[in-house]
């Protein structure tokens, strides 16, 4: 399984930006990815942080292609775009314990 790093970047402005670096062995790949927060309290109801959403969707994809596969650059929102099931199978991803803040 892949490590994900996960980094907010210019905290405070929205939509939040985030890079996720996708290691696997000795290859990595690095995208940007942005969250608007009207998608955050969508998908996850506010019961996880932002940083949390955009992990579960990296491991939704990751299930469904190669890290390469994925695009560089995208905002969240177009992830049904290419997966139909996203917005129903999206919620397995997500944590299963109490809101984490940070």
């Amino acid at each position: 399984m892949a490590d994900l790093i996960i980094r907010q970047i210019e905290r405070g402005q929205e939509p939040w930006r985030f890079r996720v670096e996708i290691i696997e062995g000795t290859s990595r790949t690095v995208h940007e990815v942005t969250l608007s927060e009207k998608d955050y309290r969508k998908w996850t109801r506010e019961k996880c942080a932002p940083r949390q959403c955009v992990q579960a969707a990296f491991e939704f994809l990751l299930e469904r292609e190669d890290k390469e596969s994925i695009l560089s650059e995208f905002d969240i929102s177009v992830i049904p775009r290419f997966f139909p099931e996203f917005p129903k199978a999206f919620a397995k991803f997500l944590p299963k314990k109490a809101k984490d803040l940070q």
